[in-house]
């Protein structure tokens, strides 16, 4: 058992190159192998082998984690790998992210472990019921490998030249870290993309493009001369003139250098991934390049789809197409902000906008309990709080309305897709220990004042160059308070808990929001700012963001709602008919404005073209979601080299509403997990059809509408067990129980 094996490092160390940690054994004499189970974990990332065979298929292993509390170790059957009697255990280790730069500073590295560190167990059993165990110790040897370099950001130098050569026994690693057994779900190589043409670009460099964005590395089979050498750059677009791009993977230098044996070679990396559409060949032993012996290999969490989605526009399939990749870009263990640039972080404002969307389109539940898991543990050390970035790889302090809020939203979102009780009870303290924090940190006692927030984080509306918009930071805090509290006192309720100390909160966070933040039930313009850095325009009470917020979060009377929503149409036809909403605003807008009764107007931004708009990067020829809104401008320039990732999913939150509102299907909060649902399409004939469909935990739900002339054809299949509420556009009302259904007017 791995528990009782010892963690093990090398008495010398490297930077950044990957060694290996091996063993020769023999198995019993005269005895016969039943089974054979073979455990590992690692601080860094761990590549397998028995009798010179690879174990397993899973990848980065052992995954990332909040490792200096908890890391989690994975079990393989070797059984068929055991050779009668003399046997050999290589188990290569490099940096990962336990050792690896990763964060914003140079000296970002080594946050989790000063060297990297394994532990291993091979426990066989015996058909007469006898067992051993190979453990890691002082016994295991130290080698070299063909891996020269390797690190998270910079990329891995592979060389086939490399003399094997032992450099040292192991010794004994002063590791406290937990074990825990593997809880969410594997890393794994998906699928494979060729290349779509080689560019020879205006600097005369020689460019290959996969034709689409994504996260994961390149596989290159060559015969070259011994001693060449190949270096490979990766980049997600081409500027404006069709050169190579790299300024917005800032200091992440994302190379791989392999260097040939002279025989057949296969290369690809072992312990790095890259963020890349485009590669370039800045070295390359031959004139000619044969594209045949390229693949890029695309990496992710082993999720299982779930959701599909079809329209009659081709500009929305793009979309949905450029989510879907989002997502499976950024679903590598953790939920990251962007595969490429020297980040790649698990940034909890980006998880809690798209976490619905991800639950649509993947079966995510063992992929957030993995996740929540590390946000628990984190936010004990904080004392309730909640920070920006989980797992945090180094001392990032900052505490954020909306990005906080991933503690309350994500387990309310998780509990209404899969509709399990025991997961919102398992995160029920989670949300409590975020709403407790709220309420103690003052200076107002049910107000959230002052602090250091994103606010509406890219919002157009203080300037295309802004980075957080006009809204007021402490209408967006005090307005999540609100939300927060809210789900607390639902997921409470569901489960059995008294909740009526919460309810009492949530009244008089309602009653201190609209003091402060509205007048004759209007948001006042502006308020005085509680961040010393802001000035006037970014203290706004009244923006499109401010708006749906206070709709959205019920901070209205039902009076009063009519007018803000008039409001907030109004302002989306004074600024050309465009919204100029960020991170905090985006998600909610649709939602916002078809719930009270602008659905033309909610199509009208998810059809527009213009900046900003999601169609806007699919007229520029975006294969994933963009950070910015105008990330490449019309002019083909670029807002910024500092911070804009072509492949970053926040955005990508629209999907809810298009699978939720225009195709109409949603879990009701009593009947979380699609035990019961609504189908409420919302037809626009710009469209010409919508196709939605979702394997969810009870079976096929799928809503189907197309125009027939001037009539709408409604078609629906509901598994057996599941009850939904129809609702058409024409009042039509009916209950909808197992079985298939057509419906025309």
């Amino acid at each position: 058992m791995i528990k009782s094996a010892a963690w093990i490092t090398s008495s010398k160390k490297w930077d950044s190159a990957a060694y290996s940690y091996e063993k020769s054994f023999c198995t019993a004499h005269n005895k016969k192998v039943k089974s054979a189970t073979l455990e590992i974990s690692a601080m860094g990332a761990y590549l397998p082998f028995l009798n010179g065979k690879r174990v397993g298929e899973y990848l980065l292993m052992p995954g990332w984690t909040s490792y200096r509390t908890r890391v989690q170790y994975q079990s393989y059957d070797v059984t068929e790998l055991l050779a009668e009697k003399e046997n050999h255990i290589r188990i290569g280790l490099g940096n990962g992210w336990a050792k690896s730069r990763v964060g914003f500073t140079p000296d970002s590295r080594n946050y989790y472990s000063a060297s990297t560190a394994l532990i291993a167990s091979l426990t066989i059993t015996y058909c007469d019921g006898s067992r051993e165990e190979i453990n890691t110790d002082e016994s295991w040897q130290v080698y070299n490998t063909e891996v020269s370099f390797s690190e998270i950001y910079d990329g891995e130098t592979v060389d086939k030249t490399y003399e094997r050569s032992l450099l040292t026994n192991a010794v004994f690693a002063d590791i406290r870290s937990r074990l825990v057994k593997q809880i969410g779900e594997y890393i794994c190589e998906q699928e494979r993309l060729a290349p779509i043409s080689i560019i020879t670009t205006p600097r005369g460099e020689r460019v290959i493009d996969f034709g689409q964005n994504m996260t994961g590395y390149v596989e290159l089979k060559i015969k070259a001369p011994r001693g060449s050498r190949i270096l490979i750059d990766h980049a997600e677009v081409l500027d404006k003139d069709g050169n190579f791009y790299t300024d917005n993977y800032r200091s992440a230098k994302s190379r791989l250098i392999y260097v040939t044996s002279g025989e057949d070679d296969v290369f690809k990396p072992s312990y790095t991934f890259f963020g890349f559409r485009y590669i370039r060949l800045t070295e390359y032993p031959f004139s000619e390049v044969d594209l045949n012996g390229f693949s890029a290999i695309v990496l992710h969490s082993d999720i299982k789809r779930t959701g599909r989605y079809s329209t009659g526009n081709k500009l929305i399939n793009q979309l949905y197409h450029n989510i879907i990749w989002g997502q499976k870009s950024n679903y590598l263990d953790v939920p990251t902000d962007c595969p490429q640039r020297d980040e790649r972080l698990g940034w909890t404002g980006d998880t809690q906008v798209f976490c619905r969307t991800a639950a649509i389109n993947y079966d995510v539940r063992k992929f957030f309990k993995k996740w929540l898991g590390d946000v628990a543990i984190e936010q004990k050390q904080l004392g309730g709080a909640v920070g920006s970035i989980i797992p945090t790889p180094q001392d990032i302090g900052r505490i954020s309305a909306a990005w906080g809020d991933c503690a309350t939203i994500v387990p309310w979102e998780i509990y209404l897709a899969y509709g399990s009780k025991t997961l919102l009870k398992k995160h029920f303290p989670i949300m409590k220990r975020w709403v407790d924090y709220l309420h103690s940190i003052g200076p107002a006692e049910y107000l959230w004042l002052g602090g250091n927030h994103y606010g509406d984080w890219l919002g157009m509306d203080a300037g295309e160059d802004s980075y957080t918009g006009a809204t007021s930071k402490d209408l967006i805090a005090s307005a999540f308070f609100a939300y927060s509290t809210e789900l607390l006192i639902k997921a409470g309720e569901i489960i059995g808990k008294d909740m009526s100390e919460y309810k009492t909160l949530h009244s008089e966070i309602v009653r201190a929001f609209r003091e402060y933040f509205m007048e004759n039930g209007m948001p006042k313009e502006r308020v005085a700012s509680t961040h010393e850095t802001e000035n006037a325009a970014f203290c706004r009470c009244n923006t499109q963001t401010a708006l749906v917020l206070i709709l959205k979060f019920g901070l209205a009377t039902e009076e009063e709602m009519p007018r803000l929503a008039a409001l907030l149409s109004k302002l989306i036809k004074e600024n050309d008919g465009l919204m100029s909403t960020g991170f905090v605003g985006t998600p909610y807008l649709l939602h916002v404005l078809s719930e009270n009764g602008y659905v033309k107007q909610a199509y009208d931004l998810l059809l527009e073209e213009r900046v900003p708009s999601w169609l806007y990067s699919v007229q520029h020829g975006a294969t994933t979601m963009w950070e910015h809104w105008n990330g490449i401008k019309e002019d083909g320039s670029f807002w910024s080299h500092n911070m804009n990732s072509f492949n970053h999913y926040a955005y990508g939150a629209v999907f809810d509403w298009m699978f939720g509102v225009s195709a109409g299907i949603k879990p009701t909060e009593r009947g979380a997990g699609y035990k019961e649902i609504t189908l409420m399409p919302k037809p626009d004939k710009r469209l010409g059809y919508s196709d939605a469909e979702i394997a969810s935990v009870r079976g096929k739900i799928r809503s189907h509408w197309h125009y027939d002339g001037e009539s709408v054809v409604y078609e629906f299949e509901i598994p057996r067990g599941t009850v939904a509420y129809l609702e058409l556009p024409s009042g039509r009302r009916e209950v909808l129980y197992g079985g298939k259904y057509r419906f025309e007017e």
